[in-house]
């Protein structure tokens, strides 16, 4: 099986180093640069495939999101749809370039992700990350539009993806301004059986926060108060429930060392949640 796309499909303007904006000349981050070692991967991968997302209108040029799937060993279980979303602030590109390391990891020892369908979204923010800006180039903090009726593209197609996918879980991944590593979930079950873990995998490159981070969904809900800004999943509006995790790297620390930090815990998720799974069906 084929990838549906080549990376040739992938509508960006070109030249992508230098657009005129009026008066003004923005250098821009490369996209398909930034993509080309998973590009080439997708070539010759029995596993990972290439499916752009959507197709919009920027000053700049026509946009899709990158899509990667990538489809484990099967196994005699139903398989474990998840969702893994990075770059939705086009400034951190650290969670972008953990999202691609991990895939790339993955496809050269596919055994991890047995019994997994995985879909990778590395750079939800397209012209953000080209023009390395903390915003759309609409000026929208992405993050904050999701579930309230959004007329951005990007938050449009993402929404999409949520609502039809059926993910078993959902993960993003952020840098803050934080002291340390942290993430969070709403659920204290998942915070315990998935979140741990993948803190402890990724002190090894990181120190951590120190202080539990409660999610501030789960701190809304628990008065009754619906929560939006800031997560992907609402699950007022969303078919399936599916859990959700928000890994956050610290922005002053090394790129190699958030990057590293964010890889770890995601691989230390995959390897944690079937088990789990097996544990809640035989409770």
């Amino acid at each position: 099986m084929r990838a549906l796309y080549t990376p040739r499909d992938f509508d960006l303007p070109q030249p992508l180093d230098a657009v005129d904006f009026g008066s003004e000349v923005a250098r821009r981050r490369s996209i398909s640069g930034f993509l080309a070692g998973l590009s080439a991967e997708v070539a010759t991968s029995d596993h990972l495939f290439y499916t752009p997302v959507g197709s919009f209108a920027r000053k700049g040029g026509r946009y899709r999101l990158a899509r990667y799937v990538f489809l484990g060993p099967g196994s005699d279980d139903d398989p474990i749809r998840l969702g893994i979303f990075a770059g939705i602030h086009g400034d951190e590109p650290q969670g972008s370039e953990a999202l691609v390391r991990f895939l790339l990891r993955l496809n050269l020892e596919p055994e991890r992700a047995r019994g997994y369908q995985i879909f990778a979204y590395p750079i939800c923010n397209p012209t953000g990350f080209e023009d390395d800006t903390h915003f759309s180039r609409s000026g929208a903090d992405l993050n904050h539009e999701f579930w309230q009726g959004s007329r951005q593209p990007e938050v449009y197609y993402l929404e999409r993806e949520l609502g039809v996918t059926g993910f078993h879980g959902v993960i993003s991944l952020h840098t803050e301004d934080s002291e340390g590593f942290y993430a969070h979930s709403r659920s204290e079950i998942i915070g315990k059986a998935l979140v741990q873990p993948a803190l402890a995998a990724a002190s090894r490159f990181l120190p951590l926060t120190g202080r539990p981070v409660r999610s501030k969904c789960a701190a809304a809900e628990a008065t009754g108060r619906a929560c939006h800004e800031g997560v992907l999943v609402n699950h007022g509006d969303l078919p399936s429930r599916p859990f959700e995790i928000v890994l956050e790297t610290p922005q002053s620390a090394p790129d190699e060392a958030q990057i590293d930090a964010a890889v770890v815990a995601l691989e230390s998720i995959l390897a944690e949640y079937r088990p789990f799974l097996a544990t809640q069906q035989n409770i």
